[in-house]
């Protein structure tokens, strides 16, 4: 009776450890947007000065199909996909917007400057209320989102020529039908 009292913590973590072991590269991408299908968060972003483009808002999310990437200086792998997004610019009829994401002012411009900006308009999430409400995890995220403002697909991490070309594109595609 003794070894069971001193067993059954043991094999609780055990069990614990074997649960977080299965689920340790488990694709983010599964995790499905609570905000798929509904309205954009209510939200105004001010621009990041000196940057040339503007800031954005829930209002001028409408009107066209947009692309809106949670970014951050300070992470790698949107380095990573930062060239990807400067060629997704080029898509005809299509917006990129950006949410910058707890970056001070001179780190964002920083960045867009060595790395080229591809956004129409970069918004300025210093708090990170907006990416809350938009629920994102981590940087960096994308969401498509239609002509009437719904947000119709959601992609966790960062981009990759295969996940524009089988999931990002056909995405964009949707929207606009």
């Amino acid at each position: 009776m003794r070894y069971l009292l001193f067993g059954l913590p043991l094999i609780a973590l055990v069990a614990l450890v074997a649960v977080f072991a299965a689920s340790i590269n488990r694709d983010p991408g599964l995790v499905r947007s609570v905000l798929i299908d509904k309205p954009a968060p209510a939200f105004a972003l001010a621009a990041v000065p000196e940057l040339g483009v503007p800031g954005f808002d829930t209002a001028a999310l409408k009107g066209e199909v947009t692309v809106v990437n949670v970014f951050a200086s300070w992470c790698i792998p949107c380095r990573d996909e930062h060239p990807l997004l400067m060629a997704l610019r080029d898509v005809e009829g299509l917006r990129l917007f950006g949410i910058n994401q707890a970056d001070a002012t001179e780190n964002a411009r920083a960045f867009l400057a060595e790395l080229g900006n591809p956004y129409d308009a970069v918004g300025a999430d210093r708090d990170r209320r907006v990416s809350i409400d938009w629920g994102v995890y981590g940087v960096p995220e994308t969401f498509v989102v239609d002509a009437q403002g719904i947000i119709t697909f959601k992609h966790v991490g960062p981009l990759t020529p295969e996940s524009i070309e089988t999931e990002l594109l056909p995405a964009i595609e949707k929207a606009r039908s």
